[in-house]
């Protein structure tokens, strides 16, 4: 055999391997099942007071089931409960004061300032006829000047009572000026506002589960001082969990969210539960050391998240799992609230 002919088979060998390894690096997935591995993952959450206050009572144990809204902790309130009652007590002060002065002068006390006018009057009359009296005996020298004087003061003062007793009557019909009123209204609703802040505390001194839940950790006991920098527990979510897996990019275009799914775990090989595709990460990365895979020839692969419901709690959090799309069926319809389950 010459050498140009070898060196033709050896290109047609050389492109025959080559073309042999793109096919099977692009080669289209079964229509049966595409399958995963991942970790389970779950949703959690630490609770900690609001308040800084000794802790008077844990109520829960490790372990625990808990509701929603399941009052898990308390904290002393022997200093909250009396400034509860002292803000509530300047509230009631400061709402009669806006009332009186939004109702005005009562009636009685405008006929009492009319009567203290009348008087006021009768007064200032009386002492000006005394007045003139020692006025015109001064012309017979029986009046000494000081006693002149001093009825003519007496007069004077008189006069000047009527003057008040007519401004206070001028004020009752009038009734309180406008700024007070606003003043006395802005300094209400500080009052309110500062009640209001009190009772938060108050209720605060509560800690309630945001969500159904197992109680994971019990971190801190009755006696210890809570902060809001304090984890008194460490929740985990009850229901919907999902798997963690990753998906190379030869695989990618054939994943689709809302995509039907069967997990298992090797606890539960015989008892697979129904998932879907929640989640599908834009971004590539590289190869996490943790991943389960049996196909590492790719560096590149896309974070996938398959949600499932376990309501048995089979699944435990870093539990490895089997995910099997179900690439031939159609799509299950995302529910309503898709999206937040979509975004741990």
């Amino acid at each position: 055999m010459n050498k140009p002919l070898r060196i033709i088979i050896l290109l047609l060998v050389l492109a025959a391997i080559g073309g042999g390894a793109w096919w099977y690096l692009h080669r289209p997935v079964a229509n049966d099942a595409l399958t995963l591995y991942g970790n389970v993952d779950l949703r959690q959450a630490t609770l900690a007071f609001n308040g800084s206050e000794r802790i008077a009572g844990i109520l829960v144990e490790e372990g625990d089931i808990v509701k929603k809204g399941q009052v898990l902790a308390r904290l002393d309130t022997s200093r909250l409960s009396p400034q509860v009652r002292e803000a509530d007590a300047t509230v009631a002060a400061q709402r009669a004061m806006v009332m009186k002065l939004r109702n005005g002068s009562r009636p009685e006390e405008i006929a009492q300032a009319r009567a203290n006018l009348a008087s006021a009057k009768a007064d200032a009359a009386n002492a000006n006829i005394q007045y003139e009296r020692r006025a015109a005996l001064t012309a017979t020298a029986t009046i000494s000047k000081q006693d002149l004087d001093t009825a003519k003061a007496t007069a004077a003062v008189a006069d000047a009572k009527v003057e008040v007793a007519q401004s206070a009557l001028d004020l009752a019909v009038a009734g309180p000026r406008a700024e007070e009123l606003l003043q006395a209204e802005a300094q209400l609703r500080g009052n309110e506002a500062q009640l209001a802040l009190i009772r938060q505390e108050l209720d605060d001194a509560e800690l309630v589960a945001p969500f159904d839940a197992v109680v994971r950790s019990r971190l801190m006991e009755p006696g210890e001082m809570a902060a809001p920098t304090k984890p008194v527990f460490s929740l985990a979510t009850i229901g919907t969990k999902w798997v963690r897996a990753y998906v190379s990019e030869v695989n990618l275009g054939h994943v689709r969210s809302g995509m039907r799914a069967k997990v298992t775990s090797d606890s539960f090989p015989d008892r697979p539960l129904d998932g879907w595709v929640g989640f599908i990460s834009p971004v590539a990365e590289f190869t996490p050391k943790t991943v389960e895979t049996e196909d590492l020839r790719s560096s590149l692969v896309y974070e996938v998240r398959v949600f499932v419901e376990d309501k048995d709690d089979m699944f435990r959090l870093g539990m490895p799992a089997t995910v099997k799309l179900l690439a031939g069926e159609a799509p299950k319809p995302l529910p309503q609230n898709a999206d937040s389950k979509a975004t741990p």
